[in-house]
Formats: C-alpha cells, sequence, structure tokens
C-alpha cells in the first residue's frame, strides 16, 4: 500500500497546488459575469461546425432554408435528412502484476451510425460496431505470446436500429389545435437503454417504449414536470455477468420528477422499477432505484439507493442475478477562479447488487465510481479495482484540470475498495487520465494506474488511445 499512500500525497500536491494557483489568479481573473452585455456574435464570428462525414440533403445544423418535403397521409410533414458519424478507437495497452499475469495487446474498435432524420422529433438511426463482437475486438495479442496474434472479429451486424417520435407529431389531424394528450413519445427497436446512470441498466436492448412528458397536476406546486417511461425488451438482454440471456424478458417503468421548493431548492428525482423474467439457470429478477440530482450550494450532488432480488427458484449468487443493496453517491466542486473540478464518490454494497441489464463491455456497476473502477470499453485492460459490489464498500476522490482553452486535461484519481464480509476484493489504487485534442477530430489519450490489493498481487497498467471522431 506504500505506493498508493504516496500516490494520495501527491494528489494533494496537485490539488492543492491547482487551488493556489486558482486563487493567485484571482487577481487577474474572475468567475462573475461581467455586468455589461456582451453583443451577438455574427455567423462568421461563431465556432465552425466540425461536419458528419456524410450529409445528406441538409447540413447537420446549418443555416439557411428549410426544405419543404412531403406530407404524408396523417398529415405530418417530413423533410428527410441523412447523416453519417462515428467514433474510432484503436488502443496500445498492457497490463501485469506481480505473479507474472497480464496482457499487452492493440485493440480496435469502430461505432458508425447513420441517423435518417424526418423531423424535429422523428429520426431512425442505425448503427454498427464492425470491429468487435461483444468483448471481442479485432486487433493484435503481443502478451501472451500466440502463434497467430491477431484476432478477427470483423462483422457487419447491426448494433442499433430504432425508430423514435412523438404520436402527436405523427398524427397531427387527431390533435389539430395541440391540446389533447398525444404528446407520447415511443421508441421501437434495438437501442441504447441508460437508468439510473447506468447503475440500474446500461445495455443496447431490442425493446419498445412509451414516454409521458410535461405532466403536471393542480395543487402540487412543488413538482415542475413529471415524465413517465414504460419499457418492454424481448431480447439482446444481457444479465449482470454481461453474457446474453437469450429468451429473457425485460419489464420496466421508469419516472423522473423535477421538483422545486420555493426559490431555495430544486432536485430532479428517479424512481424506476424492473423485473426480468430470465431463462433456466440465469435468474428471474426484480430490480429499482431511487435516485436525486440537485445542487446544494456550490456542491454538485447525486444521491442513489438501489435494490436487487432474485425471487426465482435459481438460487442465490448466481452472477446473473442476485441479492443486494447499493447505496451510491456522488459530490463535486468547482474552485473559484477556475474551470477545473474537484470531486468525490463513494459506495456501500450490501450482498451483490445485480444490474437488471449490462452490455458486454460495460463490466459492473461500480464503474461509474470513477476512472479507477471503470471499464475501458476496448480490449482486455482491467479495471484497477473490482467494479462488482460483492460486500464492499468504497471511494475515489480526484481532481479534473483543464489547460489550453480546455483542449487537455488532466484527471489525478486515488480510490479505494475495502470488504465488510470477507469478500477480499478490497485494495487502493492511483490513477490518471490525460487526454489532448488535436485538431477538430483527433483526440489523443494517455492512461495508467498502479493497484495495490489485501489480497493477491499488485497490479499497473499503462495504455495509449487514439479516438478519431468522424
Amino acid at each position: 500500500m506504500k505506493r498508493v499512500y504516496r500516490g494520495s500525497l501527491l494528489l494533494t500536491a496537485i490539488v492543492g497546488a491547482s487551488l493556489c494557483g486558482g486563487y493567485v489568479q484571482a487577481s487577474d481573473e474572475s468567475s462573475r459575469f461581467p455586468d455589461t452585455p456582451k453583443p451577438y456574435l455574427s455567423d462568421e464570428e461563431l465556432p465552425k461546425l466540425t461536419p458528419p462525414i456524410l450529409e445528406l440533403g441538409g447540413r447537420f445544423l446549418g443555416p439557411g432554408e428549410i426544405r419543404p418535403g412531403f406530407q404524408l397521409p396523417t398529415g405530418a410533414v417530413w423533410q428527410p435528412r441523412f447523416w453519417v458519424y462515428g467514433v474510432f478507437r484503436s488502443a496500445l495497452q498492457t497490463y501485469s502484476d506481480e505473479d507474472g499475469g497480464g496482457g499487452s495487446e492493440l485493440a480496435n474498435r469502430l461505432d458508425l451510425f447513420g441517423n435518417l432524420q424526418l423531423t424535429g422529433s422523428e429520426r431512425i438511426l442505425l448503427g454498427v460496431r464492425p470491429l468487435n463482437r461483444g468483448a471481442s475486438f479485432t486487433g493484435w495479442q503481443f502478451d501472451p505470446d500466440r502463434e497467430d496474434p491477431y484476432d478477427d472479429n470483423v462483422n457487419a451486424d447491426l448494433t442499433t436500429f430504432f425508430f423514435e417520435g412523438d404520436f402527436g407529431e405523427v398524427f397531427p389531424g387527431l390533435d389539430r389545435d395541440d391540446s389533447g394528450t398525444l404528446d407520447i413519445g415511443f421508441s421501437v427497436g434495438r437501442q441504447q437503454i441508460t437508468v439510473q446512470d447506468g447503475l440500474l441498466i446500461d445495455d443496447r436492448l431490442d425493446a419498445i417504449g412509451l414516454t409521458r412528458n410535461s405532466l403536471r397536476f393542480s395543487g402540487i406546486n412543488w413538482l415542475n414536470n413529471l415524465r413517465i417511461t414504460t419499457l418492454f425488451a424481448w431480447n439482446e438482454i444481457d444479465r449482470d455477468d454481461n453474457h446474453d440471456d437469450d429468451g429473457a424478458r425485460l419489464y420496466g417503468i421508469f419516472t423522473q420528477w423535477d421538483t422545486v421548493f420555493g426559490n431555495a431548492f430544486a432536485s430532479t428525482i428517479d424512481v424506476d422499477f424492473t423485473v426480468i423474467d430470465g431463462t433456466e439457470g440465469r435468474g428471474d429478477m426484480i430490480a429499482g432505484g431511487i435516485g436525486a440530482v440537485q445542487r446544494i450550494g456550490l456542491i454538485n450532488t447525486t444521491f442513489r439507493a438501489l435494490f436487487s432480488d432474485d425471487y426465482g427458484s435459481d438460487g442465490t449468487d448466481n452472477p446473473a442475478s442476485d441479492d443486494g443493496q447499493l447505496f451510491f453517491t456522488e459530490l463535486s466542486v468547482t474552485p473559484h477562479h477556475t474551470h477545473n473540478l474537484l470531486y468525490i464518490n463513494a459506495y456501500w454494497g450490501q450482498d451483490n447488487f445485480s444490474s437488471a441489464a449490462r452490455d458486454p463491455l460495460a463490466g459492473g456497476p461500480l464503474g461509474r465510481t470513477g476512472i479507477t473502477f471503470a471499464a475501458s470499453g476496448i480490449g482486455s485492460y482491467p479495471a484497477p479495482l473490482g467494479n462488482r459490489t460483492d460486500d464492499s464498500y468504497g471511494w475515489t476522490t480526484g481532481y479534473q484540470m483543464f489547460f489550453d482553452s480546455n483542449r487537455r486535461q488532466l484527471i489525478v484519481e486515488l480510490g479505494r475498495r475495502s470488504d465488510t464480509e470477507g469478500a477480499r476484493t478490497g485494495g487502493g489504487a492511483l490513477s490518471f487520465r490525460l487526454q489532448q485534442a488535436v485538431g477538430r477530430r483527433v483526440l489523443l489519450q494517455f492512461d495508467g494506474f498502479a493497484s495495490s490489493v489485501d489480497h493477491g498481487p499488485d497490479q499497473r497498467g499503462a495504455r495509449f488511445e487514439l479516438v478519431v471522431k468522424l
């Protein structure tokens, strides 16, 4: 642990230096908005947009006249435009432990999307990941040695394909003065679903969802807006062990409450509930959570409490579906006279909380605790500390700094995980992430960590990633 404690001193020094630096600059700069208004910028003065790699039928957020389009029998007017965009990632990464384990590889990933925009609210989105199949990526493995180091996972599988819109916009003739109750959003197809910041659901599902927005009730002045979404998923459901449960069904109801109490306090509250009808041996489960996001004074805060209950006959200690509770919080503040961010995140896990659905690349539910717990999303590079709850509690504290007009940023983070029931997964780690923008589409990212675990060999790792925004 000595290495991690030395890291703590380093982190404290960096945070202190940055804070002191911020106050030194106070005489020349101020976070306060100016009293004199600024003139509107002209089209020539506005920052130039970086366009998608393909634009047909109209520019993305471009100025000028809108094409007339064509009218549907329902009365809706569609003005089709098609844009292609995506992200290419290539990571050279290595990790090792004191017992000689580890690996080195070059892994590649491409997320490519085609967006057919029909109106401001209706669209069809298609997506492919042609360089990876689940958690297997196209690239080369250098260590351990293999006779053929090349991994070929090139494919043409459709990973995203859904249509979303609003009934009131598709059928305007049914509510000509827009005073009825047809403003119901819908989405059907293969789509990314994220609930409770990914703690409850973080997966691409074949699903249909309906959303009713802008609900208010007389006499309840503290409720500004209520959104209710119902969801049914029939395919592509990956369970908490990140493996597909072919034949499972997922039912969910998700609500979001925008509240304000007087002029002093406002909060957005999420209350969500799911039922998973799993296949034999994978577990049937109910899971849910409540979360609140608000600002208390100068501190940004998030509080969440979640549960999972395997009610089926497959027994507990099932890696796909288990009982447990997770309590999670995020606190952050921007020091005066800087754009930086100081944050502290923490969790407490009882038993083994299981998410309702988790993508093969999402890792465990604790990834949001910080870069010390997060999965990389490409290749086999591990998280410095385990991201399953497994009867443990933990925290991270980090400082995010911005330089060069926000084109460069550095995160230095210290994390700790401790056991509560002898699970032997505790340890500490020091992590960093440096990102540098190059031009308008390229990002260079460097990551590294050193961890010291309570039971087992210590680990360390480093990686370089090239990111190209298409």
